[in-house]
């Protein structure tokens, strides 16, 4: 209004100076429900008779400022950085569901996108690794395989090692490969992680595909065990994600994290039944090595497929708890973490 005043006045006084009464009348209507948008000015001047005297008039705003307006405008969301260890938000995660869809259809095209194989290289990458294995550990090694064909045995340990293992290298990294969308855009951090160890499941779709050819050619009939499959794969997720939490939370402070995980992979695959049955482990120490979540991830799946395995109740009971521990531990530490995501990375 300031403005206004003093262009009042300014015309006041050439008017005046010219002899000339005026009536200058301004109006400053505001016809948007917004309280900071103006969206008609104008300002009026019609000349009068010499006999009449000078008359201003300027129309009255509105009596509740501008200001207070706003301020009595709340807004909707707000978004605070959490405080000391935060509990895991399912309901959040639930709401961004469509969004986490979009992410794993996002990442699988674009793994597959511009190559000349394409899902073949889902295929070729266990197939190659357990020819290699059976030329390597079961002729010249000369490795038991609990009385299968050593190249199936080793296969079925190869098709739950290469998802746990793709997932976990994945999504280990997938902070930082989307590190202008952590920066730039609101959304539970957690997506990311979780995206990718859902996509490495259409992988192991495929592999399985492969084991169900190799099953056919060794005549080895399948049961109703294979009914067990999707539980194993349940908590095999659900371990690779909790491990993945932690080394994608550590690796956006650390990016060194990220060559760490690649070895942790490979010597965690030597600590795992992949290429020797556990039944070369005493028995008094089968316990301890089971430990390892991925000991009753392989043995389970070889007992669904070839229907014999030195897994029992108590591994498998080991197994589960572990791989609780892994998720809500990875899960209370990413989420301590997310709140210097956005400026650290």
């Amino acid at each position: 209004m300031r403005f206004v005043g003093s262009l009042l006045r300014q015309l006041f006084f050439q008017f005046r100076a010219h002899g000339l009464p005026v009536e200058m009348q301004i109006a400053l209507p505001f016809k948007s429900s917004k309280p900071l948008a103006l969206r008609e000015r104008y300002l009026k001047i019609a000349p009068l008779s010499t006999e009449s005297s000078i008359v201003t008039t300027v129309a009255e705003l509105s009596a509740t400022p501008i200001r207070t307006q706003a301020r009595q405008q709340k807004p909707t969301f707000r978004i605070r950085p959490t405080t000391g260890w935060a509990a895991l938000n399912v309901r959040e995660l639930w709401k961004y569901r469509d969004l986490l869809w979009i992410l794993v259809e996002r990442d699988t095209k674009l793994l597959y996108k511009q190559t000349a194989l394409g899902v073949a290289w889902v295929v070729m990458q266990p197939l190659i690794a357990a020819i290699i294995f059976t030329v390597v550990f079961g002729r010249v090694a000369r490795l038991p395989s609990d009385g299968a064909p050593y190249l199936l045995f080793v296969f079925c340990g190869l098709t739950v090692w290469t998802y746990f293992s793709q997932a976990l290298q994945h999504a280990g990294n997938s902070l930082v490969r989307n590190a202008q969308l952590v920066s730039k855009v609101y959304f539970p951090k957690l997506l990311l992680p979780l995206a990718q160890t859902l996509r490495g499941v259409v992988d192991f779709t495929v592999t399985l595909v492969v084991l169900l050819v190799l099953m056919a050619i060794y005549r080895v009939p399948p049961t109703f065990r294979l009914a067990v499959l999707p539980v194993f794969l349940f908590f095999m997720t659900l371990t690779a994600t909790g491990v993945a939490l932690w080394f994608s939370a550590l690796s956006v402070k650390y990016r060194d994290c990220t060559h760490a995980l690649q070895y942790f992979i490979q010597v965690w695959m030597y600590a795992s039944p992949v290429v020797y049955p556990i039944s070369m482990i005493p028995e008094q120490w089968r316990p301890l090595f089971a430990l390892n979540p991925a000991v009753g991830f392989i043995e389970g799946f070889r007992w669904a497929v070839l229907g014999h395995s030195v897994l029992n109740p108590n591994l498998l009971c080991i197994t589960i708890v572990m791989s609780l521990v892994a998720l809500f531990s990875g899960a209370f530490f990413f989420r301590r973490a997310e709140r210097g995501f956005a400026d650290i990375i």
